[in-house]
């Protein structure tokens, strides 16, 4: 009976995987219908891919979602020019070449995460890349008030655009990041940590969030509090399964971080940054101050706003908008093998 029981939940589950991906498409396909395109936003994402899985989960959004007109690419943190290579890889599988990847400034620090998928991002043969700084100031330059930023790492990078050219950063239309923690710490829906942590992307580049979060730069953060949904098992099947050169790419790159981290389950901290900046509505923001202290912890103060912060975010709506665009898109490049 417990058996069956067990069976018949895994399989309601499906159901209702399924129809929530049908609900996005079906959604995704009025919109289309019933209104023009809107006009691309420039953005530039800037990456830790390699480490946790959901870095690569993110591009694949950012890479599904014809919103984004994408400048490049910036490898963070750690061994930046191995991410790189696996950025490259990763877009030449997907026929994305036309995307330019820029290497970061490399630091490490205590603490700091494994990089879990370095040995696909080996194969990949090692090339000349620009300079992540010299890259995102050139682009601001070129398009004043236009882009917007997605921080998806330690901001190491984006502290030294600013230390090295405060007014030309300033310029940037705005910045997203998933960062921080106001309320809630690291945990999942089952056992929430109602108490605040220092968040990775924080802690570990305590100087250059402080610099961030004082830039002046419009900055929307996407924190602990609302980035915690998780692919559970029934979504990695119906998206690993899909077998286009992206997920499969992304179902080896998942199996090198199970092995590095011991977990099954990933958690889309960096994903609701991504769809946050082509969708506002999936995480409604709040202004607020927030300082960051020695520590990495984001504190709220009292004074002007220097941010707007989304506390919550449903996890339902988040994957019937995910969920369709990866399983549907149809990315293909010369670097994938051969049917």
């Amino acid at each position: 009976m417990a058996i069956r029981f067990i069976q018949s939940r895994w399989l309601g589950s499906i159901v209702l995987s399924i129809i929530l991906a049908l609900l996005g498409l079906v959604a995704g396909a009025a919109t289309a219908i019933g209104a023009a395109a809107p006009a691309q936003q420039m953005v530039i994402i800037d990456t830790d891919i390699g480490d946790d899985f959901d870095d690569a989960l993110a591009i694949g959004l950012a890479l599904s979602s014809p919103e984004l007109k994408i400048l490049g690419i910036t490898s963070a943190w750690g061994d930046t020019a191995l991410r790189a290579r696996l950025l490259d890889r990763l877009l030449c599988d997907t026929g994305r070449t036309d995307i330019p990847v820029a290497v970061g400034v490399e630091k490490h620090g205590p603490g700091q995460a494994a990089f879990t998928q370095a040995r696909w991002a080996a194969r990949q043969p090692a090339k000349t890349h620009p300079a992540a700084v010299d890259f995102l100031l050139e682009q601001i330059r070129r398009y004043p008030g236009e882009i917007t930023l997605i921080g998806i790492a330690p901001l190491t990078n984006l502290g030294a655009a600013i230390e090295r050219d405060p007014g030309t950063f300033r310029k940037l239309k705005r910045i997203v990041i998933m960062g921080g923690s106001i309320h809630r710490g690291y945990g999942d829906i089952y056992a929430p940590n109602h108490s605040p942590d220092a968040e990775y992307n924080i802690a570990m580049d305590v100087a250059a969030a402080k610099k961030v979060f004082d830039s002046g730069v419009p900055l929307y953060v996407m924190p602990l509090d609302a980035t915690q949904h998780k692919l559970d098992e029934v979504k990695r099947q119906l998206l690993f399964t899909q077998s286009t050169n992206l997920t499969d790419d992304l179902s080896l790159l998942y199996l090198q971080w199970v092995a590095g981290f011991h977990q099954q389950t990933p958690t889309l901290y960096d994903d609701v940054a991504v769809a946050y900046a082509i969708d506002p509505a999936q995480c409604p923001v709040s202004p607020m101050r927030i300082e960051v202290d020695a520590k990495g912890f984001t504190r709220p103060v009292s004074g002007p706003p220097n941010s707007f912060v989304c506390l919550s975010s449903d996890s339902d709506r988040f994957f019937s908008f995910y969920m369709p665009r990866l399983m549907q898109q149809k990315l293909a490049g010369t670097c994938a093998k051969s049917p």
